[in-house]
């Protein structure tokens, strides 16, 4: 029976092509597609957390541990060496599940997700290796130090990369996933609730993709402070669009969505708090651009902003408090605080909220925000 299940979903997908969108955008897969959906959702959880224990005890081993800012909430203070870079085991999952797709359909389609998970996990990866405890503990400089030298232990010496770094090279993946969606996988359309048929766009279609790929990835990382915030709200926007996918009768979008969604959950084994380690920069930057991607390949990008409804206002949060103090202090001569912290999450915390308490009613928003989402994408 098990036999015979696998030898069906193999064939199944090696019929697929790599035309994605069909012709009616309202006319869903065949159910058995949910059914491939989920079970790659639980490979993925099970890869998740077979990688998990692993990286955990080398991450230990190589002492990776997270460094807490001194301005952040006090409650944070006991994390401080907590590991990091925990988005491993997310991504390599993911990867694992995208190969094999990749190999049993010989589809190029999957080059795209799989280029946005080793890129932003890369760059993610650099800025957590930048920030953990100890890199203030360097041995002190010597006469014989070349440039070079002299210019690798001031890198060393950063707490991460910088917000400009960071950002351009997040734009220049993003642009180079926004020509690939525009030309070669031609998506520059959007669908609109209540019209049937997407509407054109053109070459506008690039600059708004760079700056929603680049903006959810920026995004998810602000998120990312609480223990399985990132994960949970990830996870349900990932199954979002596996469900938008599957009504769009996109196969891939269906596969990865679900696969993206089992990862986040296995990862929630050791994120759950509170954590035996962080998913870091490496997790978050890597699952808000995965996130839109696979929004742009069903061209329902436009529900994006509801979709991850907790990310957008968590970011709105930063822009209005970095707003607010500027303005206060052109006007009044002092900055003032709009928020008691921000993302939207500390300030919460810093008004009495417990870090469950937090979880688990912004996890609520959000599996609110997708429903909703899910059923204009309906319309």
């Amino acid at each position: 029976m098990a036999d015979h299940l696998l030898h069906s979903f193999l064939s199944a997908i090696r019929a697929s092509t790599d035309n994605e969108i069909i012709a009616n955008p309202k006319s869903a897969l065949d159910a058995k597609w949910i059914i491939y959906g989920l079970v790659l959702s639980a490979v993925g959880f099970t890869l998740s957390m077979l990688i998990g224990k692993p990286l955990l005890a080398w991450l230990r081993a190589k002492k990776i541990g997270k460094r807490i800012l001194a301005d952040g909430p006090q409650s944070h203070k006991v994390k401080s060496g907590t590991p990091t870079m925990g988005g491993l085991m997310i991504i390599l999952s993911i990867l694992i599940v995208a190969f094999f797709i990749m190999y049993i359909t010989g589809s190029k389609a999957m080059l795209l997700p799989i280029g946005i998970l080793i890129s932003c996990g890369l760059l993610g990866a650099v800025d957590d290796l930048l920030s953990l405890v100890g890199r203030d503990q360097l041995p002190p400089p010597t006469e014989s130090e070349t440039a070079f030298q002299r210019r690798w232990r001031r890198l060393l010496q950063q707490r991460g990369l910088t917000a400009r770094f960071k950002m351009s090279w997040l734009v220049a993946i993003s642009l180079v996933a926004a020509l690939i969606l525009h030309l070669p996988l031609d998506l520059q359309k959007v669908y609109v609730p209540f019209i049937q048929y997407p509407i054109p766009l053109g070459w506008i279609y690039v600059p708004i993709a760079i700056i929603l790929i680049s903006g959810f990835s920026n995004a998810v990382n602000l998120t990312d402070g609480l223990d399985t915030l990132a994960g949970l709200t990830c996870a349900i926007a990932f199954f979002a669009y596996a469900v938008i996918g599957f009504l769009q009768g996109q196969q891939y979008v269906v596969l990865m969505g679900f696969t993206s969604a089992g990862a986040c959950l296995g990862f929630l084994w050791y994120n759950a708090y509170p954590a035996q380690v962080f998913m870091g920069d490496t997790g978050s930057l890597t699952l808000g651009a995965l996130l839109a991607v696979l929004a742009f390949q069903t061209n329902q990008w436009l529900l994006l902003p509801l979709i991850g409804g907790v990310f957008v206002v968590e970011t709105i949060s930063v822009i209005l408090q970095v707003g607010y103090f500027k303005w206060t202090r052109h006007r009044t001569g002092e900055g003032k605080r709009l928020f008691k912290m921000s993302p939207l999450h500390n300030h919460f915390e810093l008004s009495g909220w417990s870090e469950n308490q937090i979880t688990m009613r912004f996890t609520l928003l959000g599996m609110v925000f997708a429903m909703v989402g899910v059923a204009l994408a309906l319309l």
